[in-house]
């Protein structure tokens, strides 16, 4: 099936491209829904709907932690704070460099 794209219209290609973009989309929704109804065979097969284990809190626990709460606040940006965990923010490198302690930057 192979088609000569040299030998087609500006016009052509266009509803080609849309086409193929349209058909595209349809494979995808196509393939989800067979991957969902594979999966949902796979859990039936040991007693499980695909929602219990989806759902299960005690597979791999309950997902992300929460984000912890912020400890730290610019003076100069009250929107910008950081919890203390993780790299420090650049503005927390530029108040240390002039001269603020950390401890003066607490909420």
């Amino acid at each position: 099936m192979a088609i000569d794209l040299k030998s087609l219209q500006r016009k052509e290609l266009v509803v080609l491209k849309q086409d193929i973009d349209k058909a595209l989309r349809d494979a995808e929704v196509r393939e989800r829904r067979d991957a969902l109804k594979a999966a949902e065979n796979a859990a039936a097969e040991y007693g499980f709907s695909l929602e219990e284990l989806l759902s299960d809190k005690m597979g791999r626990g309950a997902g992300k932690a929460p984000k912890s709460a912020p400890k730290y606040r610019n003076p100069e940006n009250p929107d910008q704070t950081w919890s203390g965990r993780g790299r420090k923010p650049k503005w927390v490198h530029d108040a240390i460099a002039n001269g603020a302690d950390l401890s003066s930057l607490k909420i």
